[in-house]
């Protein structure tokens, strides 16, 4: 047989084992879709917030009629996909950007996510598939395009979740089954695949030369691999080039970023190049770990202003960088003074509308909606019309925000006109996140977002909320300085109301201890150890003093006082142990431990008997030291000067006052020591030490930038809960959460990171209340620009 032939039956071959690849994956496909109704109706039937139950109403309702397209589509995708592996477009040259549309890149990233679940565990088979297929096709690697990597199968899966007519935000109702479906039989469409390979002669052994892949040295860079191989690092051959891939994808990935930002519809061009799918997974890893979550919403919402800001200057809206005060027009001026009181809240017949029902947010929606048609008509620049439209937009998006209460809404609505004025004088309201009345108004609304009208009417809350919209009212004329001062005395007043109630009062009392019992453990061990280093101490003493001793003395700090008598006798004892387990040759040295040792071994009992150690524990931490002792006694030990004991006996009477914050890491808690230890009741509050997944640096910083008062949705021990971020320790070791029942819930930062990697606590609102009244206002500009100068 020629040498061509022998290459065409060998990509036959090839084919051939992908196309039964691909029937096993449609078998696959057709349970998946399945199994996707059964998870979404069990969905309905378990407890949730009533926002998320809608959702997943919605998303139930609408599956039952898109479920078979889904599947179909996929299938077909697939076969598509199959036909031709190597009629993929060309990447861009090294260097070149080309826009990717907003969907495109959250289809990349939903399933960026599916395939690391899912590359875990199948990466082995696939490795060996990968090294027989190039053996085949006489390949450097399989192409990018090819229906064996699990990023171009999962792909198109996902592209057809939506082009079925699914919505995006419903994929994570599924994405845990189908993760585990998919784990389970393209891993075996990859096993049997091998072993077809394996019956028709191909590599029955695959050695580690097979695995290596030779680039020449002449040859020039090739693109960046479409899937580096998985941290895990099982079976991955080719740990060079994936480095190398990974690097090039983050190099390569801000295009594609570049283009989400910006919000700009997918071009035809940019939807045939999502097949070329992630510079790899790379380019999910790089989005998760380069910035936080809340750095890219930031960005985002910066993009929003953005767009805003060029619609209005191509609306000839005026010039944003401007510095100086440009007072509107006489007549406008007059119109926004005679509306500074709102009239909303009344009635035609001059009754007073109960602000706390929607009739009272309709009247106020239909009475601000004239004021800014008469305003328009006052106005004498395209500028003042334009500031006038946006700015009653943005409200009339926060008066049908339903998650805020009906009552704070109207409240809200009292703001147009001086938020009005403010635009009107200073063009950076619309260009900046960190302008104080957009802060002090996002603040305001992220805050009450968990709250019912009945929660929250005539609370400590809505009464200050009323009163820093009676104070703007009252100063209209100070800009942002009156602003600026209310956002700070609103955050005061936040820390002291998050923690009023009697449960979180006491909860954080409780946090607070364990923190300051925790770190001062682990501070007074670090420092004994540096005291320890010169000194020729018995391991066993030493292992006593690190891990009982510095906990005993953290205790007695918290509970008594680092300067308590007590807590002075502590410290006095750890250098009585040191003393008397050093080496005595001499007779009145030995006569006085043999006088001291009765008051030494019944402080150390009393030490850790307020620890809580058990008598069993207690008896066996006696013996190793009364064995040290004898050994002490016998000059069988080294001798400690007298001066490193005086020295360390002053040392740690002032240990306070040396310790610091270095090296602290997680606490190590344990929610059934601590109503021993700190002698304190903490059955109303969960400490949360397990569950989530190992954090990125990304999420630990996340989890420091959450602000308190924020909602989120927790799903701890199974149980969903709607809870308020209402308290975060002095050193950011431990962060408090309240539900609205009082119930508590205590985090290290490590586990928070975790929870929100995890999606176990998830915000509330991915976005500020003024950036989606700004994206809501610009939407509706979009689609009828006319209104804009109308």
């Amino acid at each position: 047989m020629s040498t061509q032939a022998s290459m065409a039956q060998r990509i036959l071959l090839a084919q051939e084992t992908r196309k039964r690849f691909l029937a096993e994956a449609g078998r696959a496909m057709v349970e998946l879709g399945v199994v996707a109704r059964q998870r979404l109706t069990e969905l309905m039937n378990e407890a949730a917030p009533s926002r998320d139950m809608q959702n997943r109403r919605d998303a139930w309702t609408l599956y039952q009629s898109c479920q078979t397209g889904w599947v179909e589509g996929t299938l077909t995708a697939w076969q598509a996909a199959l036909k031709a592996p190597a009629a993929a477009p060309k990447r861009a040259p090294d260097g070149d950007l080309e826009l990717v549309g907003t969907d495109v890149v959250e289809d990349k990233i939903m399933a960026s996510r599916l395939v690391l679940s899912v590359m875990e565990n199948v990466s082995a088979e696939l490795n060996d598939l990968r090294v027989r297929i190039k053996l085949l096709e006489g390949a450097q690697d399989l192409q990018d395009h090819d229906i064996f990597r699990p990023e171009v199968l999962l792909l198109l899966m996902i592209e057809q979740w939506t082009l079925a007519g699914m919505p995006r935000e419903a994929w994570p109702l599924v994405n845990e089954v189908a993760s585990t479906l998919l784990t389970q039989r393209i891993n075996q469409a990859y096993a049997n695949a091998n072993a077809l390979l394996i019956r028709q002669g191909v590599l029955p052994t695959i050695e580690l030369k097979d695995r290596v892949r030779r680039i020449p040295s002449a040859a020039p860079r090739s693109g960046p691999s479409p899937m580096p191989s998985p941290v895990s690092g099982r079976g991955a051959p080719e740990g060079g080039a994936s480095r190398r891939a990974a690097q090039a994808g983050s190099d390569t990935g801000g295009g594609s970023e570049r283009g989400h930002v910006s919000g700009g519809a997918p071009s035809g061009h940019a939807r045939s190049q999502s097949a070329g799918f992630f510079g790899s997974a790379s380019e999910e890893t790089r989005m998760l770990t380069s910035s936080t979550p809340l750095a890219r919403a930031r960005s985002r919402a910066q993009g929003v202003l953005g767009q805003l800001k060029r619609l209005l200057l191509g609306s000839g809206a005026g010039d944003f960088e401007a510095t100086h005060y440009e007072p509107p027009s006489p007549a406008l001026a007059a119109a926004i003074a005679m509306r500074s009181q709102p009239a909303g809240v009344y009635s035609g017949a001059g009754t007073v509308l109960d602000e706390d029902s929607p009739a009272a947010v309709v009247r106020v929606a239909g009475e601000l909606r004239r004021t800014t048609t008469d305003l328009k008509n006052k106005a004498e620049t395209k500028s003042e019309k334009a500031i006038i439209e946006i700015v009653a937009l943005m409200f009339q998006a926060i008066l049908q925000e339903e998650r805020i209460p009906p009552s704070i809404r109207v409240w809200f609505a009292r703001l147009q006109m001086p938020v009005l004025r403010l635009a009107l004088a200073e063009p950076d309201f619309f260009g900046t996140l960190t302008h104080p009345a957009r802060e002090l108004i996002d603040r305001m609304g992220s805050c009450v977002m968990g709250f019912d009208a009945s929660g929250i009417s005539g609370s400590a809350l809505e009464t200050e909320i009323k009163r820093v919209v009676q104070v703007i009212e009252q100063y209209p004329e100070t800009g942002r300085r009156v602003y600026q001062l209310v956002y700070d005395e609103f955050q005061k007043f936040l820390a002291k109301f998050l923690t009023g109630r009697a449960s979180t009062q006491k909860a954080v009392s409780v946090a607070q201890q364990v923190e300051q019992k925790e770190t001062l453990t682990i501070q007074y061990t670090i420092e004994m150890r540096n005291m320890l280093k010169d000194m020729p101490v018995r391991d066993e003493i030493r292992e006593f003093l690190f891990k009982v001793w510095a906990e005993v003395l953290a205790v007695a700090a918290v509970r008594k006082g680092p300067q308590h008598a007590d807590t002075l006798a502590f410290k006095k004892t750890a250098t009585d142990l040191l003393w008397a387990a050093s080496a005595k040759p001499n007779r009145n040295d030995r006569a006085r431990v043999i006088a001291d040792l009765p008051q030494l071994l019944q402080k150390l009992r009393a030490g850790m008997t307020l620890l809580g150690v058990a008598p069993s524990e207690q008896q066996r931490h006696i013996q190793t030291v009364s064995d040290t002792l004898a050994d002490a006694f016998l000059s069988k030990t080294q001798a400690i000067g007298s001066e490193q004991i005086a020295a360390m006996a002053e040392h740690l009477a002032h240990l306070e006052n040396f310790v610091t914050d270095d090296g602290l890491g997680d606490l190590p808690l344990d929610a059934h020591s601590i109503e021993m230890m700190l002698g304190i009741d903490a059955s109303a509050m969960d400490v949360v030490t397990d569950g989530g997944s190992q954090p990125s640096a990304a999420m630990l910083a996340w989890a420091q930038e959450l602000q308190v008062g924020a909602w989120f949705s927790l799903d701890h021990n199974g149980q969903l809960a709607q809870v308020q971020f209402a308290w975060r320790s002095d050193r950011k070791h431990l962060h408090l959460f309240a539900s609205t029942t009082g119930h508590c819930y205590l985090m290290q930062t490590g586990r928070l990171a975790a929870y929100l990697q995890a999606g176990l606590l998830l915000p509330q609102e991915e976005e500020t209340l003024t950036v989606r009244a700004t994206r809501d206002a610009l939407g509706k500009l979009e689609a009828n620009p006319e209104r804009l100068l109308g």
